[in-house]
């Protein structure tokens, strides 16, 4: 199976596994991708989406002998809707979302990471901005995504010299949230992982909302979640530890 899910309480994983490709994006992995995220966006028990790669590479990019075959712009044209709208599903989920980058990730591999509220890396790992190398820009919201985060300089940068980066560098440029040594990689992110389910759907959708405008606009909605009865419950919790 290209995609690998597992299941935990709360908890929903994606493994890419296409070694022979180093986890290169397929049109076969873009099936199992949004056959999941019609999953994810109806499950409202799942609080945490993360997306990792098999064995020492994240996602490699696309899979350039499969989208090879692609000859014209409309094909083209195609296959990038395609991709954007998986990962705009992502953005939009209602849940918390985390790209594991567990190696190599280059291309197409990065601009996915992008998509997700958060990302770590192992210490080992190389993201590569390659894609001028094939005389191709990004193609699945690479740009804007790049630029929002790092900045435009740094974005342009990287893009016009095909830049490959470490994770340090990464995590220096808030590109990456967390850098995680290679031994311990599974062990931290199960602590991350525990750390991101603590609250459930109704508060995780609040946190990731859009348009708040002005501090004026947190007041409604503190208010709500202050009378909830989970609330209450946590703060009796607290005090009766403190006696």
């Amino acid at each position: 199976m290209p995609l690998q899910v597992t299941y935990e309480p709360f908890v929903v994983t994606a493994a890419i596994s296409r070694p022979e490709t180093m986890n290169a994006i397929n049109f076969e992995v873009m099936d199992r991708l949004e056959s999941l995220l019609d999953e994810l966006e109806q499950k409202r028990e799942i609080r945490l989406f993360v997306l990792t790669g098999s064995g020492n590479s994240f996602i490699s990019g696309g899979d350039l002998r499969e989208f090879h075959r692609i000859k014209d712009a409309e094909g083209a044209k195609k296959m990038t809707r395609r991709m954007l709208s998986i990962l705009m599903r992502i953005e939009a989920l209602p849940c918390f979302t985390l790209a594991a980058i567990n190696g190599q990730t280059y291309g197409g591999g990065w601009e996915i990471s992008l998509a997700f509220d958060f990302r770590v890396a192992s210490s080992d790992a190389n993201i590569g901005f390659t894609q001028g190398a094939f005389y191709l820009p990004p193609g699945w919201g690479g740009i804007s995504r790049l630029t929002q985060t790092v900045g435009r300089n740094r974005a342009l940068f990287w893009l016009a010299t095909q830049a490959v980066i470490s994770a340090k560098e990464a995590s220096e440029c808030g590109l990456i949230q967390q850098v995680i040594t290679d031994d311990e990689f599974s062990e931290k992110l199960n602590v991350i992982k525990d750390s991101l389910i603590q609250n459930d759907r109704v508060f995780i959708e609040y946190l990731k909302r859009k348009d708040l405008q002005s501090a004026e606009d947190e007041i409604e909605p503190f208010s709500t979640f202050w009378e909830s009865e989970e609330h209450m419950k946590r703060v009796d919790e607290f005090l009766s530890r403190k006696k």
